[in-house]
């Protein structure tokens, strides 16, 4: 796969006790699918039985038909919207997962990655266990099956105290929802209320499209059980441990308009790219964000800097994930089809660019040329994260460590690859400083190298052959 900035991971979504509840969660999907455009799901329940429709591809497309929703009967349901980090992008691994066992039907949705799921699956295939697709979320169905517990809430508990990790669960049973967040809070899970309905959603953006109130975010280890009486009950199983939030959703994952860890995710971005002013101020006419997801901060570097924003590259919202490139037809065509230059606005122009990471340096330097030759007479590129030298193994889609530029290259070496005039980064004390939540152990992996939830060993190759490859050292 060629990685040129990390991907999104997934997003979920469920609605308890409303009569449109797969309608809603079509809606709260569609809301979420900058999380995850590979494929989408939706599992509901009529109260005696669960029905699923998934398929690969975009909500808009999978759902498009209203007859799929006579085919999703019930007031209870869960979606899902998945990019591929454990387990090949194929059909068998769409989520919902949804399987009948000794007590019943299930159906899961998981937002995250299980950093000990290569050793519990080859424990539970030498016990007989026989695997569907090549995702870490089945080995959670497995120990819940195999679970000597008798109710569901502790079959649950169980089988989450296995697994090392992170994750936002949500479990749909003929009767019940049931929504956990994993103990370091690494991925972002909240609650609402839409009349006697309860709501989950990884982001508040979903809450907000069907007008549902914002309740709150559900806490680390925390575990809500929606039940036949409309009650809602809090439980918090899970031995506790310091919060780790991924400090990347609020660069570059979650949807501007969203709330999360406490804080909005635009105000948030735009204070970045203040802070990266303050930090990497250069004289300039212009400064341009690399669309979308550097608006904000370019938003915030013009605002402290005092230099003009302007919108010097133009986005063509209308790319699907992939496209057929005509080999040596067009240098740079990825970029291309995806951003163009506005050359009455960068000729002539000192031009900073802001993005969000730096993954490969192979995106940053075809755009520092795009805009170069647009007219611009200086290009200098300005990132509002720190320097991306470490893979994450908690459900965010990233190359291996020799992969990523910043890993085996110094400042000056990026700069001059991507053929940049200059090169800055935002500190790692400026991001949790612009945040706002100092008091906050955020996850910064990625940029440190220093990872919350120890791996088992062997250790982790890059999560996405999880179960299609040996293990090895990790790099």
């Amino acid at each position: 796969m060629n990685f040129t900035r990390p991907h999104e991971e997934c997003g979920v979504f469920g609605v308890y006790n409303h009569p449109e509840a797969s309608n809603l969660t079509y809606l709260g999907l569609y809301a979420l699918q900058h999380r995850g455009q590979e494929s989408c799901g939706i599992v509901s329940s009529d109260g005696t039985s669960l029905h699923a429709h998934k398929r690969m591809g975009l909500v808009a497309d999978v759902f498009g038909n209203q007859e799929v929703f006579k085919k999703l009967p019930g007031k209870s349901a869960i979606g899902h919207v998945r990019y591929s980090t454990a387990g090949a992008s194929v059909e068998k691994n769409v989520q919902p997962i949804m399987v009948d066992y000794s007590r019943g039907s299930i159906a899961v949705a998981h937002n995250g990655n299980l950093v000990n799921a290569h050793l519990l699956k080859a424990e539970l295939e030498a016990y007989g266990s026989i695997f569907q697709t090549t995702m870490d979320t089945e080995i959670i169905i497995h120990l819940l099956a195999i679970s000597h517990t008798n109710s569901l809430v502790d079959r649950i508990v169980d089988a989450l105290n296995r697994i090392k990790g992170a994750y936002c669960l949500l479990f749909l049973t003929e009767t019940r929802m049931i929504a956990v967040r994993d103990p370091n809070g690494f991925r972002p899970l909240c609650l609402g209320r839409l009349g006697d309905a309860w709501v989950v959603a990884s982001e508040s953006c979903a809450l907000d499209l069907i007008e549902a109130e914002f309740v709150r975010e559900i806490e680390p280890g925390e575990m809500i059980v929606c039940t036949k009486d409309g009650n809602l009950k809090s439980l918090f199983p899970f031995k506790k441990v310091e919060p780790t939030p991924c400090i990347f959703e609020f660069v570059y994952f979650a949807r501007p308009d969203s709330y999360i860890f406490g804080k909005n995710v635009y105000l948030a971005r735009k204070e970045l790219g203040r802070q990266l002013a303050r930090e990497h101020g250069v004289d300039a006419d212009i400064v341009i964000p690399v669309p979308d997801s550097g608006v904000p901060a370019a938003m915030g570097y013009a605002e402290e800097s005092g230099i003009r924003f302007e919108m010097g590259l133009i986005r063509n919202h209308y790319v699907g994930r992939t496209f057929i490139e005509p080999a040596q037809a067009i240098r740079h065509f990825g970029v291309k089809i995806k951003l163009n230059p506005v050359r009455e606005i960068l000729k002539g122009k000192r031009v900073v660019v802001i993005d969000d990471s730096i993954v490969r340096g192979t995106t940053s330097r075809k755009i520092v040329k795009m805009v170069r030759n647009a007219g611009a007479k200086e290009v200098h590129m300005r990132i509002s994260s720190p320097p991306t030298s470490y893979p994450c193994y908690y459900g965010i889609d990233t190359p291996n460590r020799k992969e990523l530029i910043s890993s085996s290259h110094t400042l000056s070496e990026i700069c001059r690859y991507i053929t940049a005039d200059s090169l800055g980064y935002l500190s790692e004390e400026g991001l949790v400083h612009s945040v706002g939540l100092e008091n906050t152990g955020f996850c910064k992996a990625c940029f440190a190298g220093t990872y919350p939830v120890a791996f088992p060993r062997p250790a982790l190759k890059p999560q996405m052959g999880l179960f299609e490859e040996e293990y090895s050292e990790h790099e």
